[in-house]
């Protein structure tokens, strides 16, 4: 069974303790929301279990399938089936997109493979994510707007076709088009039996992709765990509930985060962006 299992996690970044003793356990084809106001750990999480040097453990263990995530490379956990989509995908000039797609399928396999076995399973994976197949020859994200970049981490992970998938805040920037695409595509990847991780402030996202668990993170722990009742009832009442029922202080610097749903954070944020 491909079972991620997190014990008491402690992640530190230049100096400043993020996560706080982080329990979770995502069992094989679980598609789990992860919530929480901004600033208290959620990405940190998703670096921690991909490997991103940045993020030093200081306590806590992660295990994939019975193997100790802790001890691998970034690309040993890539290799055991972890992927993840960045919130804010790197432009990489000079690296055309195709031979960075041919060089990742190549390094997750066995055989290399062929240049037409290649090009027919990019052919497919451009049109799912409605990405221009022209595009597949400009360098990685450089110049790609954001709505094109988010698609392309979606148009790698159709590639390599990870068993565990991490995606951090994949629908930000997005147009309502472009999320029912990514929605789609995502369920299409969790029928070939992918489990997911998704950091989201959309409930549109959620409603799609319907999680079959939702889990909120406060102050860098878990602190509630549910169905998908727990994401619906914070896209209608916020997080203040959270601090009312469990007696938990959300933090100063998310004040106004607790006072908006998901679905208002996200409008709000996307706002913003497109009057810049």
């Amino acid at each position: 069974m491909n079972e991620l299992v997190i014990k008491d996690l402690h992640v530190s970044v230049e100096d400043k303790e993020i996560l706080k003793g982080v329990n979770l356990t995502i069992k094989r084809g679980d598609f789990v929301a992860l919530l929480g106001p901004n600033g208290h750990g959620k990405s940190t999480l998703l670096a921690a279990i991909m490997g991103n040097p940045h993020y030093k453990v200081t306590k806590g263990s992660i295990f994939f399938d019975d193997k100790n995530v802790l001890k691998m490379s970034v690309d040993e956990r890539s290799k055991v089936g972890l992927f993840l989509g960045f919130q804010n995908p790197y432009e990489i000039p000079g690296v055309i997109s195709a031979d960075f797609y041919k060089s990742m399928i190549n390094a997750r396999s066995k055989e290399h493979v062929t240049l037409y076995k290649f090009y027919r399973a990019l052919e497919s994976a451009t049109g799912e994510v409605k990405f221009p197949m022209d595009m597949v020859n400009r360098s990685l994200n450089d110049g790609f707007s954001g709505g094109e970049k988010k698609r392309n981490e979606i148009l790698q992970m159709l590639l390599l076709n990870p068993e565990f998938v991490m995606l951090d805040e994949i629908d930000s920037g997005l147009d309502v088009d472009a999320i029912n695409t990514i929605g789609e595509v995502i369920n299409k990847q969790r029928a070939k039996g992918s489990t997911f991780l998704i950091i989201s402030h959309y409930a549109r996202l959620f409603d799609i992709v319907k999680p079959n668990r939702t889990v909120v993170m406060v102050n860098g722990k878990i602190v509630v765990e549910g169905g998908p009742e727990v994401f619906k009832r914070i896209d209608q009442e916020g997080y203040e509930w959270i601090k009312t029922e469990f007696g938990i202080d959300i933090g100063k610097d998310t004040k106004e985060m607790n006072k908006v749903s998901i679905g208002a954070c996200a409008t709000k944020e996307l706002l913003k962006n497109e009057s810049r």
